[in-house]
């Protein structure tokens, strides 16, 4: 995959927000129709693994993309800082408990790599233990593909500039104050850091493909997950069960 820095974050200035965004509301349409076959079928399932810096817009994503599907098929896990119950299993044991059964559209907002990042960053775990970890995620990966799950990995790629205006709003805009976080700043001084990890990311955890996002702008990021969602969706040629046996009443 190329480098990462070299990808750009921005839409081409060829498209128009407002056509865009009548083009994301009907993959949303699709979607909901989709996602209502999937859960009736109930034999397969779709995972989403939303990756990407802070302020990227994962949670946007979440909530212009799925707010109209049935919220009996999907769920939504994020991966923090694991606890103490947590770090006495292997890495994957809470990942993988998150899993999305049979019928469901799982998000992770945030996800296993995670405990690629985060140990790499801070320098807690070494460069055998964290190549290691790439090859279980793989073969984590390729275990629930094998087992009816399909997979779409998206990270959110921001510029570092359009970073710093998404964290200072969060002090600025009392409707997004609640998302303050002050480490957020320190971070973000680990940019090159995490932008060298997630390029280890992209080479070495590759089994399942990762689809990058350009998302300084949020109209056309939503348009791209949307597309590759509904598509995939549609592509899985999902099926509403039939009645196999009708019973007649004798009244």
């Amino acid at each position: 995959m190329k480098k990462i820095t070299d990808l750009s974050s921005i839409p081409p200035k060829s498209l128009k927000k407002d056509r865009i965004a009548k083009k994301t509301k009907k993959y949303v349409e699709i979607i909901h129709m989709e996602q209502h076959k999937l859960f009736a079928e109930h034999k397969r399932s779709l995972l989403i693994i939303l990756q990407g810096m802070d302020a990227s817009g994962k949670d946007g994503v979440i909530k212009q993309i799925f707010s109209s599907v049935n919220p009996q098929g999907v769920s939504v896990s994020s991966f923090k800082k694991p606890s103490t119950l947590e770090l006495s299993h292997d890495f994957l044991w809470r990942i993988h408990n998150e899993a999305p059964a049979k019928g469901m559209i799982k998000i992770f907002n945030r996800s296993h790599y995670e405990d690629i990042l985060v140990p790499s960053v801070n320098k807690t775990i070494s460069d055998d233990n964290l190549k290691a970890r790439a090859k279980m995620i793989n073969e984590f990966e390729e275990h629930l593909v094998r087992e009816g799950t399909i997979i779409l990995k998206f990270y959110l790629h921001i510029s570092k500039d359009e970073q710093k205006i998404r964290l200072e709003e969060r002090i600025s805009n009392k409707l997004k104050q609640w998302k303050y976080n002050a480490s957020d700043f320190e971070t973000r001084k680990n940019w090159d850091k995490y932008m060298k990890t997630y390029q280890f990311v992209f080479d070495n955890c590759n089994k399942v493909k990762w689809t990058i996002i350009p998302s300084d702008k949020n109209w056309y990021k939503e348009y791209l997950v949307a597309k590759l969602v509904a598509e995939t969706l549609t592509k899985m040629k999902l099926k509403l069960p039939e009645i196999q046996e009708v019973i007649k009443s004798d009244n």
